[in-house]
């Protein structure tokens, strides 16, 4: 039962496909359980983010796919660029049916990645070090694992495979973080945002900057831009009190967010990033504005997905409009100072992903060793008890003792030599050359006249 990872970023599909395939806030729940009750699937998890949806399971042998590309590797070659071939498949088909996508099957099957076994271990931990963003080693990701993570334990989807794989990654990107330079220079989304801005304005000092939302991308948005010196700025969100918090951290205004058209023809720089699944600004708002401020530019960053500004805003003169895609530029100017770092860190998560498949190796023993030991635990008892009613009864000790070793012996080996017996008379040669690799004498190991 390997670990299945479907899914889709912002490197096999635009922000078009991306933002048909987000999990909003309220309906992750049911789909959390809806996905975990999947035929095959026996635990789950949904990380969806702006640049990312994807179902992480640990599921039986076949419910996922086959893998349709290898394992991550930092600024290497565009990864799960091989099309989902077979639309028919369960964990693929569930995805687009929860999303009612049936007319985008054809646009979704080519997008979509799937990964099992190795590929999918390496591709979450690369993940989970900011190998695989937008803008290389940003750390957010990590947050939104660990919030996905805790959404799949409230709703007791989660078993003791994704546990223990999620918990090493979380793991992995510490060590990672701490002994390259992956995270050196602080870069996100939000600085790439102020960056493409600083490529307008020469100087924030005179410019007033509306961000909508109150959530960690704005706040790093208005981190960045009041360092770089922003002369204004408003905060927009649906709760007033979060917008207010947020904006006193900078001496800004706040608004809520119905009052954005009253205060756009205010701004010079729009930044939004909200959860709201339908536009927040709309054309005729950003018309009105432009038309107040006498054609004078408005600068406009939307990274929300889906997104925040109506796409036909980009059609309105003196309006610079650009979706998160569009950072890219920003963000490749950003890579080569990490890459070096990036491939220290891809180095680092082969040898954590073998490490981490031993271990895995082991849990497969350890029902058996536990049954093992509670056989021989129930076996050792009830002689014990034996021995010491013959004791009590007056008993020769000696006699007591050879009974003990004897009886012990015989009714621990009774099981496996009736069952090697079977295994000869039905030639099981595969069974017997085991059992002499696991009983046979080990120079390491004590001998009983080593023992004190």
């Amino acid at each position: 039962m390997p670990l299945v990872v479907i899914g889709i970023n912002h490197r096999t599909a635009p922000v078009e496909i991306r933002e048909k395939m987000v999990f909003g806030g309220e309906e992750l729940p049911d789909a959390l359980r809806e996905l975990a009750g999947q035929p095959g699937v026996r635990e789950a998890l949904i990380v969806s983010t702006c640049n990312r949806t994807e179902l992480y399971c640990f599921a039986d042998d076949g419910a996922g796919g086959e893998t349709t590309d290898g394992p991550a590797e930092a600024n290497g070659p565009v990864r799960a660029s091989v099309p989902a071939s077979d639309p028919s498949l369960p964990l693929s088909d569930w995805l687009a049916n929860w999303h009612d996508l049936a007319a985008h099957r054809l646009d979704i099957n080519r997008s979509l990645y799937r990964m099992h076994g190795t590929a999918a271990v390496q591709h979450l931990f690369a993940v989970a070090c900011g190998l695989d963003s937008l803008v290389i080693g940003e750390p957010q990701i990590l947050g939104q694992l660990k919030d996905a993570y805790r959404a799949a334990l409230d709703q007791k989807v989660t078993g003791p495979y994704l546990n223990r794989v999620m918990q090493t990654a979380f793991s992995v990107a510490k060590r990672v973080r701490t002994q390259t330079r992956i995270g050196a220079n602080a870069v996100s989304v939000a600085y790439a945002a102020v960056s493409l801005a600083r490529t307008v304005f020469e100087k924030f000092s005179g410019h007033t900057a509306l961000l909508v939302g109150a959530g960690e991308t704005i706040a790093l948005a208005a981190r960045h831009l009041h360092a770089n010196g922003l002369g204004r700025m408003i905060v927009a969100n649906r709760s007033l009190g979060r917008a207010q918090e947020l904006a006193a951290e900078f001496k800004g205004f706040a608004i809520g967010i119905d009052d954005l058209a009253a205060h756009l023809p205010e701004a010079d720089i729009v930044i939004t990033s909200t959860a709201s699944p339908t536009p927040v600004i709309t054309y005729d708002a950003v018309q009105a504005a432009v038309r107040a401020r006498k054609r004078k530019p408005i600068f406009m960053v939307d990274i929300a997905v889906p997104r925040d500004i109506e796409a036909e805003v980009s059609k309105l003169e003196d309006v610079y409009l650009f979706t998160i895609d569009d950072l890219q530029n920003v963000v490749n100017e950003n890579l080569a100072s990490r890459r070096e770092a990036a491939r220290d860190a891809t180095e680092m998560l082969a040898a954590e992903v073998s490490l981490f498949e031993q271990q895995l190796k082991t849990l497969d023993a350890v029902p058996t060793i536990r049954q093992l030991r509670d056989d021989a635990e129930a076996v050792r008892s009830q002689t014990a008890e034996q021995a010491r009613r013959m004791l009590a009864s007056g008993r020769d000790p000696r006699e007591v003792v050879d009974f003990l070793a004897s009886t012990l012996t015989n009714r621990l080996l009774h099981g496996p030599s009736q069952r090697l017996r079977q295994a000869a008379e039905r030639g099981d040669v595969e069974l017997l050359e085991a059992a002499r690799a696991l009983f046979a004498p080990n120079s390491s190991d004590p001998t009983p006249s080593d023992q004190s």
